[in-house]
Order: C-alpha cells, then sequence, then structure tokens
C-alpha cells in the first residue's frame, strides 16, 4: 500500500547527511510528485505532505544560498503533450503557503513593511489605519485561464508551469456555467478560476461510474482534472464540471477597478460563479477570524476546500508589491491541517529501495 515514493520521503532524512545530497533528493522527489499531480491527475502522497517537502527544501536553500536551484521557484509542472501549448499573456502564479495563525500574521507584517517600502501611504482606504483583505474559499480544483476578445470565448488553457499551459478549449466550452459571451464587453480578457466538481455532483459520477463498470474516483479534485483533460470533449461534456472565477486580467479592455470587490462583482455580472462565502474584511484581526471560520466549516461548504485565500483588496497596492519568480507578495494561502482518520495497523513490512537501503514501512487498511 506504501509506494517507494512514500517511504523514501520517510526515510531519506536519515540516510542523507549533506545539505546538497539531501536537496538532490528532495528535488527528485518534488519534481516527479509535481508531475504525478499536475500532469497525470494521479498524486501519489497527501498535498500535507508534498507541501512538507517544498518547506523542508526551502529552509536547506535559505541556509545554504549557494545550492538554491530552480526546482524551489517552479509553479506547476511543464504542460503535457496531449495538447497545443498556449503561453499565458501573463505569468499564472503559484501561491506562497502559511500553515497557522502565526505564519498568517507574519506574512500580514511583510504586507505592511512592503507597502511602506514603496513610499505608498500604508493605511488602506479608511480612517482607521486598517488594510481590506478579501478572504476567499481555496478549492480543491484545476486553475484555467479563459481569453475572451470582445465578449467571446476564444481561448481556454490549464496553468501548465505558469507560462504555457493546455490548449483545452473546446472541453472548457462544454462546462454547463461557463459563459460563452460576456455582455457588454469591449477589448481583451482573462478570467482566472478553477474547475470543480460539487460534493454532491462527485458522488452522482461516481454512481454513474459503478452503473457503467467504469473507473470510481477517488477524490473530486483529480476526478474533476482528469474530466477536463481529455481528448474528446465529448467526455468532458459528460461530467458535471463547474467553474469559479475568482481574477480578471485586462488586457487591453475598457474597465477600471480600483478594488478585488469590484473585480469580483464585475466576474457575476458577467455571469460567472464567485464564491458566495467570500468575506470583505477589514484589517489583521477580522482576516485572522475569517481564515479560522473557513476551517471550522470546511465540511458546511458545497465543494471541497483546503484552505483560503487572503488577497490585499486595493489593486494599487498590489501593483506595488508586485511579485516574486512564482508568487504574488499580496496574497497568501493559509492550508488547513490534513484531516486525521483511524484505520488499522496490518503489519510492518520491509522495502528495498533503488540504492538498496532496507526501509520498514506500515501496512494499513485503506482509509478515506
Amino acid at each position: 500500500l506504501v509506494s517507494d515514493w512514500s517511504s523514501d520521503v520517510c526515510s531519506s532524512d536519515l540516510a542523507m547527511t549533506s545539505p546538497a545530497q539531501r536537496l538532490a533528493e528532495l528535488r527528485d522527489l518534488i519534481t516527479r510528485h509535481s508531475e504525478a499531480y499536475f500532469v497525470r491527475d494521479e498524486p501519489v502522497i497527501p498535498d500535507a505532505d508534498y507541501d512538507e517537502l517544498v518547506r523542508e527544501l526551502r529552509e536547506i536553500e535559505r541556509q545554504h544560498s549557494e545550492l538554491v536551484s530552480e526546482v524551489s521557484q517552479r509553479v506547476g509542472a511543464p504542460a503535457s503533450t496531449v495538447f497545443s501549448p498556449v503561453r499565458h499573456s501573463e505569468a499564472m502564479l503559484s501561491l506562497d503557503n502559511v500553515f497557522d495563525v502565526e505564519e498568517l500574521r507574519a506574512w500580514s507584517e511583510r504586507v505592511v513593511k512592503g507597502l511602506d517600502a514603496t513610499g505608498l501611504d500604508a493605511t488602506g482606504l479608511d480612517v482607521t489605519g486598517l488594510l481590506d483583505f478579501c478572504v476567499e474559499p481555496k478549492i480543491d480544483g484545476l486553475a484555467l485561464s479563459i481569453t475572451y476578445r470582445d465578449g467571446l470565448l476564444v481561448q481556454a488553457a490549464t496553468r501548465g508551469d505558469g507560462r504555457v499551459g493546455e490548449d483545452v478549449t473546446n472541453n472548457v466550452r462544454t462546462i454547463a456555467n461557463m459563459p460563452h459571451e460576456l455582455r457588454a464587453a469591449r477589448g481583451s480578457f482573462e478570467i482566472r478560476g478553477e474547475v470543480f466538481l460539487a460534493k454532491a455532483d462527485f458522488e452522482q459520477l461516481n454512481v454513474t461510474q459503478r452503473a457503467l463498470d467504469a473507473k470510481v474516483f477517488a477524490n473530486a479534485r483529480n476526478a474533476a482534472a482528469g474530466s477536463l483533460r481529455q481528448k474528446d470533449p465529448a467526455v468532458s461534456a459528460s461530467r458535471p464540471l463547474s467553474f469559479l472565477a475568482y481574477q480578471l486580467v485586462d488586457l487591453g479592455g475598457n474597465l477600471s477597478l480600483a478594488t478585488h470587490r469590484a473585480t469580483l462583482t464585475q466576474l457575476a455580472d458577467w455571469g460567472f460563479l464567485v464564491a458566495p462565502e467570500t468575506r470583505m474584511v477589514r484589517g489583521e484581526q477580522e482576516m485572522i477570524a475569517a481564515s479560522t471560520w473557513f476551517e471550522e466549516h470546511r465540511h458546511d461548504l458545497t465543494y471541497d476546500i483546503d484552505g483560503t485565500v487572503i488577497k490585499l483588496d486595493d489593486l494599487t497596492y498590489r501593483a506595488a508589491l508586485g511579485s516574486t519568480s512564482r508568487a504574488p507578495r499580496w496574497a497568501i494561502a493559509r492550508k488547513f491541517p490534513p484531516e486525521e482518520r483511524t484505520t488499522r495497523l496490518l503489519a510492518i513490512e520491509v522495502s528495498i529501495g533503488r540504492t538498496g537501503r532496507a526501509t520498514p514501512y506500515a501496512v494499513l487498511e485503506p482509509v478515506l
């Protein structure tokens, strides 16, 4: 039940001694797990384990700057060769992660310091001196960028490596809640968001799969990603996919938006689904409280989430803060802790790795 990959993750830190050796192993593991998740839609380890690998990699690189490589700065994974490549007009960056309230406070403090360093007045838009934030559910889906020209849907692409994605236009046209035309829109826009399967739709999909004696999907994220990335659009059309929008990139339109909340209003006016649970808050304490609310109510939502995304509301402040090579400084993802389940230990066995190293591992009764 446990692959060589996951046993390597558990034991390699005991076997490797030098930072360079450990970094080499981490980079290999992260590259392989990224391909499994982003390209094949078949992750081998939980998200929390992957996040821990990335955190360890970045910490070692922080301590040994001479060993930094591009792996720690990578976004997603290279696009597959199944679809035609699409170069994004603006990079589809990833998000940096935090895992608890203290890390979230530290990010908030960096935002204020960053704004101060730009020379802007970092007191927000009101007299209280507090910044406005948007707190959104972090949907566990497949990131997409949809291009519209003069209101018409002309292209859709996956994130890929952040610079080049996959052309899935025909598949995206089959999504029931995807607007094919934007009312009164002139110029070019990219609408970015997530393709996902709602909980009820995922359950019904598996009922249908069982009736057809076909593959039953393990989770909604992989089912959504695999359903969209089909060569035959008819397969995508047969799956109850949905799209949720959370970003608008103006490529030469005539919009003049100053805040994220105005952006979400515009997206909703055009007919896109935006997260109804999204909260607009003022100040660090309200931001933390809203993020914690999502953690406490994650199972009450109609779709799966694995965290929250916190963004500065003011678009001018966002532009001033800018981005690193992989993530914006004005946004952060607060990842929820992995959920725990109780299962039975069936046996302890030994695996022989590629280098001949013997690694004990647990055989567990399968549990979701």
